[in-house]
C-alpha cells in the first residue's frame, strides 16, 4: 500500500499548482491533507472520485484556516473525527480511518509561531495527543500516524539548529516531546530508512528564497508502531514537488 502526505497550505491553492497530477503519478491508495481550508462543499469532488478516492473532511470552523482530509480508495471500517476536545475539534486537527489491519491517523499540529497563547496550546495539544494516541493503540494495535507536526527533532532536520533554538518549531521541550513520543514504541520512518542524511526538509519559508537555497525544517512526518516495522518499505521526502511551502511525503508499505 501507498501512502501520501501534504500540508497542503489550502486545497484549492495546492490543487491550481498541479496537485492531482502529482496524486496520478504516485498514485496512493490513502492520502492525507493538513490545512485544507476549505469547506467539503468548497471543493470539486469529481476528479477525487473519478480517480476512485472516498473524501472524509475535517473542516475548521474558522473560515479559511486549518482543517484535515484523508481520500482513500479502501473504505474504513471506521471514521473518527476528532479528538473530542472542545478547541482541536474546532480547528478540524484530527481524522483516524480504521481497518481491517492498521489505523490510519492524520494530524494537524498546532503552531507556536504568533505567540506565547498558541505556544502554550500547541504544548498542552503534545500532551493530550500522546494520551489520544494509547487509546488508540489499545483499540487498534497497530497505527500508521502522519502530518504536520510542527516540530523539527535533531539537528539535521532543520538547516541552521544553532540561530533556531529559541524558535518555536525547534525549542528543547518540543524536541524533547518528539523523544517522548517515539519512545511510547514509533517509528520515524524517513529517518529510520535514512539515518544520517541531511539537508532533506519538508517546509520552507516563503521568505529570502528559503526554498531555492534548501534552507528548510523537517516537521512532516509518517510515523509507524514497532509492530508494524517489518512492512516498512519505502519513506521518502518529495522535495522537488512544489504544491505549497510543505513538500508530499510518500511511504510504502506490505499490508
Amino acid at each position: 500500500m501507498k501512502f501520501y502526505c501534504l500540508n497542503c497550505n489550502g486545497l484549492r491553492s495546492a490543487t491550481s499548482k498541479g496537485l492531482l497530477e502529482s496524486i496520478q503519478k504516485e498514485n496512493p491508495d490513502i492520502i492525507a491533507f493538513q490545512e485544507i481550508k476549505a469547506l467539503q462543499a468548497d471543493i470539486d469532488l469529481k476528479p477525487w472520485e473519478d480517480l476512485g478516492y472516498i473524501p472524509h473532511f475535517f473542516s475548521a470552523e474558522k473560515k479559511g484556516y486549518s482543517g484535515t482530509a484523508i481520500f482513500s480508495r479502501i473504505k474504513p471500517k471506521k471514521v473518527e473525527i476528532g479528538m473530542q476536545h472542545e478547541l482541536y475539534d474546532k480547528e478540524g486537527r484530527n481524522i483516524l480511518l480504521a481497518f481491517k489491519n492498521f489505523a490510519f491517523v492524520n494530524t494537524y499540529f498546532p503552531s507556536g509561531t504568533t505567540g506565547d497563547i498558541r505556544q502554550e496550546i500547541k504544548m498542552q495539544f503534545l500532551e493530550d495527543f500522546l494520551i489520544k494516541k494509547e487509546s488508540w493503540e489499545k483499540e487498534y494495535k497497530k497505527l500508521i500516524l502522519c502530518g504536520d507536526v510542527n516540530i523539527c527533532h535533531t539537528e539535521i532536520d532543520i538547516h541552521n539548529p544553532k540561530s533556531n533554538q529559541k524558535t518555536s518549531g525547534f525549542l528543547p521541550e518540543e524536541r524533547e516531546w518528539v523523544s517522548k513520543y517515539l519512545s511510547t514504541g514509533l517509528i520515524d520512518t524517513f529517518r529510520f530508512l535514512h539515518p544520517g542524511k541531511t539537508d532533506r526538509y519538508s517546509w520552507w519559508s516563503y521568505r529570502a528564497g528559503a526554498r531555492q537555497k534548501n534552507k528548510g525544517w523537517r516537521i512532516d512526518y509518517f510515523f509507524i508502531t514497532n509492530n508494524l516495522k517489518s512492512k516498512l518499505i519505502y519513506s521518502d521526502i518529495l522535495q522537488d514537488v512544489i504544491l505549497s511551502d510543505h513538500a508530499p511525503l510518500v511511504l510504502e508499505m506490505d499490508l
